[in-house]
């Protein structure tokens, strides 16, 4: 699973990721709405958590942008206005679930998990993703680095494929279990980095390499590491 935080409060923010991150759900973070508006345009999250009173766009604003633009992910709004009215508004801007503060971060956890199992269905792949010289097609599944075609498996394709659709972005070997392998359990195996290193030959023949290790945390792909 894929979370996006957004919350001004850092520590806060901080407590919610390393509980999220201990469950092996990957999880970004933003300080202010504009910063969630910019994350939610350029990744795919299965969940957003949004506090309403945010720098730059409040809460509701961005809920109202997030559904406009991606229906299918769900947003739980995370905040200290638990009133009815103010819930009432959190629903009305399209949030999918609303806990008040103070909250036990296992009330949190579950809703979550229920969210995301109750909205599988993501928003539409783009028919062509880019990052320098490597290009997809997602719809024939045709894979290109500095104008020559890269021959991949089915499961090279769909690993690469999911980390393209991330870039820039660390990704857990659990995350990437969950949403390449749909191994739904905090499995010993290694085949990640088997197939990582499948994909190393196959894409970073050349200059600059693309696909990145952060040690004990996962992989990227990206420009840089």
């Amino acid at each position: 699973m894929n979370v996006l935080v957004v919350e001004d409060d850092v520590e806060l923010t901080q407590f919610i990721q390393k509980g999220l991150v201990s469950e092996g759900i990957a999880v970004s973070t933003a300080f202010d709405g504009i910063i969630g508006r910019t994350m939610v345009n350029e990744n795919r999250f299965d969940v957003v958590v949004l506090d309403v009173n945010l720098p730059g766009v409040n809460g509701f604003d961005l809920c109202r942008f997030i559904k406009q633009n991606w229906p299918a992910v769900p947003v739980i709004m995370l905040t200290a206005l638990g009133s009815l009215d103010n819930k009432v508004l959190g629903f009305e801007a399209g949030a999918d679930d609303y806990l008040a503060k103070p909250f036990a971060f296992k009330e949190l956890l579950f809703r979550l998990k229920a969210l995301a199992r109750r909205h599988p269905s993501r928003a539409p792949r783009p028919k062509r993703l880019e990052l320098l010289d490597l290009a997809i097609e997602t719809d024939s599944h045709k894979v290109w680095r500095a104008g020559e075609r890269i021959e991949l498996t089915a499961r090279e394709y769909a690993l690469l494929e999911y980390l393209m659709l991330n870039q820039g972005r660390v990704v857990n070997r659990i995350d990437l279990l969950e949403n390449v392998w749909d191994v739904h359990f905090n499995s010993n195996t290694n085949v990640v980095d088997v197939y990582i290193n499948y994909l190393r030959r196959k894409v970073d023949r050349t200059e600059p390499k693309l696909l990145h290790t952060v040690f004990g945390v996962g992989y990227m792909l990206g420009a840089e590491p």
